[in-house]
């Protein structure tokens, strides 16, 4: 509902158009427009926010990985990091790639799925040059003209196949806290625009991993196709339920076990030092003063740890200790 005016805000506003101090031709100033990500109702997204947060926790392991590696291979200090983890179409990885690109092909065994499935692994040309150069010795200074279309020798493409080689066969490891998986290294494209292993229009989901030298940065990326990963999340969802029943059988089977263990418990009424002098003239019927008086609390060590604290006592004829509260450790 529009707000009314009074007569004396209606005057007011009069006299500021007849002065001059208010221009009736200027229009309101409009706020910025919100811009928002389109979202493409025709192809959804295949995979939830959950699934690429734990991808992207993976992958952040991961790159901790690789880095110790390439720190103590390439003898340098190196920081990697996982700037994004994306769904995309996979013509949108592709067409990024040129004719003078590598990529590199990897073999991934799921637990027991028979069947085969693959990645593709990336690593921009200047990274790989960096690499290769400290392989070789080198301070890894890279060439200001480097093309992006470069084509790499026969000699560097046996380097390149040697460093995505140890790169692949430890990606698995950063898997192992949620299925068994393995990347095995297959083969090298040295023309990825004609690999067609993965169709254009497939979902497929890109980490990229950003390296930085001290001279210079890089990156690298990994593409996961959605057949590889449905596999993957299929086998993830029907497992844990199985896992849990299977932890706690283990946890009963645990505790049985321990339950008919042997602990020592020994009962400390007090301590003291000698010296070895005096232990050497002990005889029978001396008396070893304590310093502690009969009646005092007893500390109660189990299994070399001090649990509970209590008093002697007799019980059907036998010394016994009765437990009076449980040790608290300062």
């Amino acid at each position: 509902m529009a707000e009314k005016l009074s007569q004396s805000q209606i005057d007011a506003l009069l006299n500021a158009v007849r002065s001059g101090e208010k221009d009736l031709s200027e229009t309101p100033e409009e706020s910025p427009e919100t811009k928002y990500r389109k979202y493409d109702f025709t192809s959804p997204r295949k995979f939830t926010k959950d699934r690429m947060k734990m991808l992207q926790s993976i992958y952040d392991n991961y790159a901790r990985i690789i880095n110790s590696r390439l720190n103590a291979r390439l003898r340098t200090n190196c920081e990697i990091t996982v700037e994004s983890v994306e769904e995309q179409h996979y013509y949108e990885f592709s067409n990024a790639l040129t004719e003078g690109d590598v990529l590199a092909l990897a073999n991934v065994t799921i637990g027991e799925d028979p069947n085969d499935h693959s990645a593709k692994i990336f690593l921009s040309t200047p990274t790989v040059m960096t690499m290769m150069d400290r392989l070789m010795g080198g301070e890894g200074d890279v060439d200001d003209t480097l093309l992006t279309d470069y084509s790499y020798t026969d000699l560097e493409l046996r380097l390149y196949e040697d460093i995505a080689q140890d790169l692949i066969d430890v990606m698995g490891n950063s898997w192992d806290n949620y299925i068994p998986i393995r990347f095995g290294y297959m083969r090298t494209d040295v023309n990825p625009t004609m690999s067609q292993t993965v169709g254009l229009d497939e979902i497929v989901v890109i980490v990229d991993i950003k390296i930085k030298f001290p001279n210079m940065e890089g990156r690298m990326s990994i593409c996961l196709p959605e057949e590889m990963l449905t596999a993957v999340f299929s086998i993830i969802t029907n497992e844990n339920p199985a896992r849990r029943v299977s932890g706690d059988r283990k946890a009963d089977e645990i505790f049985e076990t321990l339950r008919d263990s042997d602990l020592e418990v020994v009962a400390e009424l007090g301590n003291t030092e000698l010296m070895l002098s005096d232990i050497y003239h002990l005889n029978v019927g001396d008396v070893i003063d304590i310093g502690t008086s009969k009646d005092s609390d007893i500390f109660l060590d189990i299994g070399g740890y001090r649990w509970f604290t209590g008093r002697m006592g007799v019980y059907k004829k036998n010394l016994a200790v009765k437990i009076d509260s449980v040790y608290q450790a300062e």
